[in-house]
């Protein structure tokens, strides 16, 4: 049994993730912006580096230690660069790229022997989509800040990896996923003819967190039906 943090909690995401968890024994401990999906263990808010520091401690003195954390904070903006205020652009990125920064610099406090932290970015940040400019600026700067990270706690056996899911059900895509324009779009640019369910990133940021693949740093795994590296044909399955 390992005891893990898990930040954002009540996310699509981070509700399945913690489910998968518990069901292999792990202890996790949940933290959340409010306690309207989930009961959270504390109330976070993500982007507070102070906070993150005292809740990384208040997951210790409750488990013992910490193995893992994964930090699923985040936020979604589909809009061009020049439809996007400088509160959505700064929303974006604090709701990604600071959140995630904080949970990196707050990771000393994992178990001395090492451990796992991952981090979630998007297949926005490693292709080119439409109206994607914010959400891609901060997702790509995770992945950045990720293999910096990897390289500078290596020698302490801190291990860093990022999930990339292509577009995915959850409660912040429900808007897309309703629009059968949008959603059938959205079918065709993913090979696998579907999109992602919050189980298959939950799996992806588990086999990272699993104290038994230790040998594994500084790897982004894309999670997203072949969007990001795969040019296919329009998908016949939609029939076009």
């Amino acid at each position: 049994m390992a005891n893990f943090l898990v930040i954002a909690a009540s996310s699509t995401m981070g509700r399945a993730t913690c489910k998968l968890l518990q069901e292999h024994g792990h202890r996790v401990y949940k933290t959340a912006r409010s306690d309207d999906k989930i009961t959270p263990d504390s109330i976070l808010d993500a982007t507070n580096f102070e906070a993150v520091d005292a809740v990384f401690s208040l997951a210790k003195q409750s488990m013992g230690s910490i193995d893992g954390v994964v930090n699923f904070a985040g936020s979604l903006l589909l809009k061009p660069a020049s439809s996007s205020n400088q509160e959505q652009y700064y929303q974006t990125i604090q709701s990604s790229l600071t959140t995630s920064f904080a949970t990196v610099r707050s990771s000393q406090q994992l178990i001395d022997g090492g451990g796992s932290v991952v981090l979630i970015s998007s297949a926005a940040a490693s292709i080119g989509l439409p109206n994607h400019e914010a959400i891609a600026a901060a997702k790509a700067g995770v992945i950045g800040l990720m293999r910096s990270a990897a390289a500078t706690y290596a020698h302490r056996n801190l291990r860093f990896n990022v999930v990339a899911p292509g577009l995915t059900e959850t409660d912040l895509t429900d808007k897309i996923i309703q629009n059968k324009a949008a959603l059938d779009y959205s079918l065709n640019m993913h090979p696998l003819g579907r999109i992602g369910k919050p189980e298959d990133i939950a799996r992806a940021v588990v086999f990272f967190l699993d104290p038994v693949n230790n040998w594994i740093t500084g790897q982004v795994l894309n999670v997203d039906g072949g969007l990001s590296t795969l040019k296919t044909p329009i998908n016949p399955r939609n029939g076009n």
